[in-house]
């Protein structure tokens, strides 16, 4: 993941670079490069032209049968007040010609966009890569993550995994101790320690991986499992974990200790989780304090949108940043 401050005019030949590069390691058809190039560069030109704090991701997608690019932007504001109108070419709030979120709604694999009239705006879109007319765009995405590194770092302290066997999901996401290399280590070896075996209850993984962890700085780690309308949660630390369906957020608990050198207790709890629910997990780089009820309809839309939203309602730039959201 790349993530790239669009904030003046140099910004936006900076991001069409980035992704040129990125679609190039990726052997992306030249076509499709200068494709992905547009939409770049209309994602990062509105980002400068009508909002305020605006970021862009670009970061790797290996759901399909080739690698694929995603782009995600987030701003502060001010936010758009006809969405529907924003996707049509020529609909433009600035004077200028506004053909930017229509072109990338037809070069898009996939593009969505939320927006609230005085708020900040979320746009993601995916574009698959290998050669022309190869196989159909996988199906909807069940999970997305992003992480963030506090500012001044390149290495985020958080990380998060998930993967669907048998019916069930199992999902860790961490919030390695403090920032940097150190914390980026202890919660890839959180991770790793359930992915390698993730067919036991949470509480069993997380005695796993607090033994696994002792080598490490530590951290905060929370482990859920969903298996049909049940979903089972044990968490050490402040990872915030929840269940968002019909715009009522459910919280999970998690229990005071750091993984790795501090376990007074290790529990797990079971929920109910409604159908077309999202669960979500995000570290304390995200503050736990948003509501389902402030952002319509969120939990129905894409994972990957669901994730920006919230990093951009509610993410802290003083602190590693890392959210999972799960709709298996």
């Amino acid at each position: 993941m790349r993530w790239l401050r669009v904030e003046d005019a140099s910004a936006v030949p900076a991001c069409r670079q980035a992704v040129q590069v990125l679609a190039e390691r990726l052997q992306f058809s030249a076509a499709r490069i200068a494709q992905l190039a547009l939409a770049v560069t209309e994602a990062a030109s509105n980002l400068h032209k009508h909002a305020v704090q605006g970021s862009l991701l670009l970061c790797v997608n290996r759901d399909g049968a080739h690698p694929g690019i995603d782009l995600v932007t987030i701003d502060a504001g001010p936010g758009v007040r006809d969405v529907s109108a924003a996707v049509r070419d020529g609909h433009s709030t600035a004077g200028t010609l506004g053909i930017g979120l229509g072109a990338i709604e037809r070069l898009a694999d996939f593009s969505d966009l939320y927006s609230l009239a005085g708020r900040g705006t979320s746009l993601v879109a995916r574009f698959r890569g290998g050669p022309a007319g190869g196989p159909p765009a996988p199906e909807a995405p069940w999970r997305a993550g992003l992480l963030r590194p506090i500012t001044g770092e390149t290495e985020c302290g958080d990380a998060y995994g998930a993967v669907q066997a048998g019916g069930a999901v199992t999902a860790v996401l961490c919030d390695g101790l403090g920032h940097g290399p150190l914390a980026a280590a202890a919660a890839a070896e959180a991770v790793a320690a359930v992915l390698e075996d993730p067919a036991g209850q949470p509480a069993a993984l997380l005695e796993r991986v607090h033994r696994r962890m002792s080598g490490t700085r530590g951290g905060a780690v929370g482990i859920v499992r969903i298996d049909g309308p049940l979903a089972r949660f044990a968490g050490l630390g402040n990872v915030a974990a929840s269940i968002v369906s019909g715009g009522q957020r459910k919280s999970m608990i998690s229990l005071p200790g750091i993984a790795g050198h501090q376990a007074r207790a290790i529990r797990q709890f079971e929920y109910e989780v409604p159908p077309g629910a999202a669960v979500i997990l995000h570290s304390d780089g995200i503050s736990s304090r948003w509501e389902a009820a402030a952002l319509p309809g969120i939990a129905a839309r894409d994972p990957l949108l669901i994730a920006a939203v919230l990093l951009a309602a509610a993410g802290i730039h003083r602190d590693d940043a890392g959210i999972l959201v799960l709709k298996p």
